[in-house]
């Protein structure tokens, strides 16, 4: 399913609405002159809302599925209708806003 590929100012949360940054950009492709990222690279998310309670929170999330066509030095790339988990807890991250003129499958 195409989606919107996904850059370092794409605003990205877990579950629970802690922001999620990637933590390797992919300089080679660029949208809205930011970096792209890559499937296997994780997210981490530093302060997610559920750190002061006692069930697990999210610190590392990652992407598990992005595009089938498209491809940057041999890797598919973080699109906004992939798939996610959190590490910790299995719950997805959430794709909130990114830029809206590149799609990829």
């Amino acid at each position: 399913m195409p989606g919107y590929l996904l850059h370092v100012g794409a605003k990205v949360t877990c579950f629970d609405g802690g922001p999620a940054d990637p933590a390797a950009p992919n300089t080679n492709v660029k949208v809205s002159g930011q970096p792209t990222v890559l499937l296997p690279t994780q997210y981490t998310i530093p302060s997610c809302p559920l750190k002061s309670g006692t069930t697990p929170f999210c610190t590392v999330g990652t992407w598990t599925s992005g595009t089938t066509k498209v491809t940057s030095n041999g890797q598919p790339l973080v699109i906004s209708t992939g798939v996610s988990t959190s590490v910790a807890n299995s719950t997805p991250m959430q794709f909130v806003s990114s830029q809206t003129k590149v799609t990829a499958s």
